[in-house]
């Protein structure tokens, strides 16, 4: 078996929910979704896979960060990519993050809302930075679910889709998520990986059903810190 081959078995192993229109796959962190412009890994180049008889292989319904794990949302043909788009555009999905974060809040719960902004860095990169004038609105409600020392469990929920939102919003409220590379403090010494993990997502694809609801577990590396802060496992 080949690593190509190897990957796309464990992709196939990560699908947490499929059907006619969509499928949502428990996305590993440390992947990017797609080629960005050097190339290398990404999980698009493994989609081939999970066609499941379909002329074509599905494409991404949103995106989730390189180092975000958790609920990733594809369509499986245009029809369906275009209903899942108006959905996401119109805020009707709704999504919840966990993150361990460094510090707490001022506040056990609440709502950032806090314009971003992408702005270019001296050394050739980005980052997104609250800007009240030239930047989108963007919204997250909050709330603490647990803590263990200088360490912090929120339950975040975007209301809308920026780039790095949840990231930021953690960062400005005093309490930057852990492993954060950008918007995190300086590490002092080795730097434990992103914890911030896509915990759910609830879809009102179809008028006369239920919304669809998928729960992800969150990843092992985030378990530790998750049930020092009082996660029970579930």
């Amino acid at each position: 078996m080949t690593r190509m081959d190897a990957a796309a078995e464990d992709l196939l192993a990560r699908i947490l929910y499929r059907d006619g229109l969509m499928l949502v796959i428990d996305k590993p962190a440390g992947i990017p979704v797609h080629a960005g412009p050097a190339g290398g890994p990404n999980l698009e180049a493994l989609f081939d896979a999970l066609r499941f008889g379909l002329p074509r292989p599905p494409a991404l319904a949103h995106r989730l960060d390189r180092d975000t794990s958790g609920c990733l949302v594809l369509g499986r043909h245009p029809k369906a990519l275009r209903r899942l788009a108006r959905l996401f555009s119109e805020g009707r999905v709704t999504k919840v993050y966990w993150a361990i974060v460094e510090g707490a809040p001022e506040k056990p719960s609440g709502t950032a809302d806090l314009p971003l902004a992408k702005h270019s860095t001296r050394k050739g990169g980005w980052r997104m930075v609250a800007d009240p004038n030239a930047g989108k609105p963007a919204v997250t409600t909050w709330r603490t679910l647990g803590t263990a020392g200088d360490l912090t469990w929120l339950e975040l929920r975007p209301k809308t889709g920026r780039t790095h939102q949840v990231r930021v919003h953690c960062a400005q409220l005093g309490c930057p998520v852990l492993g954060d590379p950008v918007y995190g403090a300086a590490a002092k010494g080795p730097r434990p990986p992103l914890h911030l993990h896509a915990r759910a997502v609830t879809i009102p694809l179809y008028a006369k059903k239920d919304p669809v609801a998928v729960t992800a577990a969150p990843p092992p590396h985030m378990r530790e810190a998750l049930t020092a802060c009082g996660w029970d496992g579930a």
